[in-house]
């Protein structure tokens, strides 16, 4: 049974406002001067303090094109860190469900093209894990796929570069846990200021605790990559890491565990120094422990033409009741004095319950699915992965969607709440909200947004029902569209089977929907489905759309210190 957070604990401990960003701030303290640049240890940080450490071990890959792929062996479900729920956040009716009554209801524009990801299909792949932890990103003349442990490298037209290659092979030339553990939970960004892409996985198998990050050194992912391991010591397992860009560093949060993996034991959120890890030298980190109080907590990941304005700090957030919770964290690599982790200011939304609020075992398990008797997994316990965020020039807006129960019935089937937020760095507003279900049949979950530099949103996630296996479908709204709504559903690939196996409920862990820097306009979404019934046999699938009246971008601007060469802008 999961327990739920002691009220404000946390926040108290740290004198910190549950209603504003104007209240107190964590500051850094200064450590001894010079860094080493290969082999080092990092201690747990104690809550509140933030730690500034050097990186465990980098090193390079000259050509990964070049690099023979590590295998990897044998079949695993991942381990899933619970997060316990937030109190008064089960039995309440929702207070922003779109009607499925709406009518017309507005076309949402079917797929440019889809094509076969990393998975049961594709050729020199074995499903050795559950789940697949779905993910991917676009760049100007790429996609980038992570499935767990393993990715692959695409051209936009879906023809396969690369791969797919174990996630360890960009490791190979570090040592110690990086280079042997294939741990999984890995993330993928497309630094877009930069045009870099960015791999991440854990190491977890064996300690110290690592996140293993790889940068690539131009915009081909099939080329050369500077590679980093952080440590985090021996008794914090870091579960769940998520990754976002920023002008000034490479954000990424945790959810520790004790070492068994037993114990809940809050949210961290780290920064890696992104200008030393785009030319190679020696990197550092700091890193704040949130507590007990905060989990499945998201950094803000920068998409579209504009980057953030000079100084702007990286934003978190997470699900509250009936509520978000918004940070700033700002570092500071000059003066880590000035290093300064603030809120969280506490954003009244409408009126919701955590999907499968009602399950025997309050685990969020409660997905049904046709011809099998096993339940999939919600993952209601936490935001899905992006909280996407962009500058518009006039505004700045954050996008962030989890999963719901619809209706005021523990019967209700799940949907997914999706939310605008707006001015994060001043006094932050929920512009829109909606919970999306626009049937009383499917259930759906896993959902992941984004936003065009029109302001359009695209919705993507999984359905399901006890009449129809797994699918993979989108949904979006136009910037123009009625507030508070998205338009019809599109199924971009149905599914023909279910996942069956004794304990395999495990569904995600999350899924990724991008947005296409070359032109703005155009979404790219990735997640699981089966073509079969049956255990460890999942397959993905990548698809696009793009509205019409979307206006592709020409220019883009580059943000921050690129190869100690300054900001600047450019022509795409």
């Amino acid at each position: 049974m999961i327990t739920t957070f002691r009220k404000s604990a946390f926040a108290c401990a740290l004198m910190l406002s549950c209603v504003g960003f104007g209240a107190a701030t964590l500051h850094a303290e200064d450590e001894d001067g010079d860094i080493r640049a290969e082999r080092s240890t990092t201690q747990l940080p104690s809550v509140g303090k933030v730690v500034f450490t050097p990186q465990a071990e980098r090193g390079e890959i000259v050509s990964l094109r070049d690099t023979p792929s590590v295998p990897q062996t044998g079949q695993r479900t991942h381990f899933e860190g619970l997060l316990p729920y937030r109190p008064g956040s089960s039995g309440n009716t929702d207070g922003a469900l779109q009607s499925h009554t709406q009518s017309p209801m507005l076309q949402t524009p079917s797929p440019n093209s889809t094509f076969l990801g990393v998975g049961q299909g594709m050729s020199g792949f074995l499903v050795n894990s559950i789940p697949p932890d779905t993910v991917g990103a676009v760049g100007r003349t790429q996609y980038v796929q992570v499935v767990n442990s393993s990715f692959a490298v695409f051209n936009k037209a879906g023809t396969k570069l690369l791969g797919p290659t174990t996630t360890k092979t960009l490791f190979s030339t570090l040592s110690g846990g990086c280079k042997t553990n294939n741990d999984g939970d890995g993330v993928v960004v497309y630094d877009k200021l930069a045009d870099r892409w960015v791999i991440s996985q854990f190491s977890v198998s064996s300690t110290p605790y690592s996140q293993c990050v790889a940068v690539s050194k131009t915009s081909d992912a099939t080329g050369g990559w500077w590679v980093y391991a952080f440590s985090y010591g021996n008794n914090t397992f870091t579960d769940y890491p998520k990754m976002g860009t920023w002008p000034d560093g490479y954000y990424v949060t945790f959810n520790d565990f004790n070492a068994a993996g037993t114990s809940f034991l809050g949210s961290k959120v780290c920064a890696y120094d992104r200008a030393k890890m785009l030319s190679g030298a020696a990197a550092t980190q700091q890193c704040v422990d949130m507590g007990s109080n905060y989990g499945g907590v998201l950094p803000s990941d920068a998409d579209g033409v504009n980057p953030p304005p000079n100084g702007a700090p990286n934003y978190l957030a997470m699900w509250d009741t009936n509520s978000l919770d918004l940070w700033k964290f700002h570092v500071d690599w000059t003066n880590t004095a000035n290093t300064s982790l603030t809120g969280p200011v506490n954003l009244p939304v409408a009126a919701f319950s955590y999907a499968c609020d009602s399950n025997d075992s309050n685990d969020g398990t409660c997905i049904p699915q046709k011809s099998s008797t096993i339940k999939l997994d919600s993952l209601s316990d936490r935001l899905m992965y992006r909280l996407a965020y962009y500058n518009f020039g006039d505004h700045e807006s954050l996008t962030v969607s989890h999963s719901v129960r619809v209706g005021a019935t523990a019967a209700s089937q799940t949907g997914v709440r999706w939310y605008e937020l707006r001015d994060p760095n001043g006094t932050p507003t929920v512009q829109q909200q909606s919970t999306y279900s626009p049937d009383t049949t499917l259930y759906r979950w896993m959902p992941s947004l984004a936003m065009d530099t029109s302001g359009n949103m695209a919705l993507g996630y999984s359905t399901s029902s006890g009449s129809a296996f797994p699918s993979i479908a989108y949904t979006g709204r136009l910037a123009t569209d009625t507030p508070n709504t998205m338009q019809s559903e599109v199924q971009m690939q149905a599914g023909a089977g279910s996942q069956t196996g004794n304990g395999n409920t495990r569904w995600g862990d999350y899924s990724g929907m991008t947005l296409d820097p070359a032109d703005g306009c155009t979404f790219w979404y990735t997640t699981e489905y089966l073509t079969t019934s049956g255990s460890f046999n999942w397959s993905t699938r990548v698809g696009n759309f793009t509205f019409p009246s979307c206006a592709p971008i020409s220019t883009y601007a580059i943000g921050g210190d690129v190869s100690g060469l300054g900001a600047a802008s450019g022509l795409v």
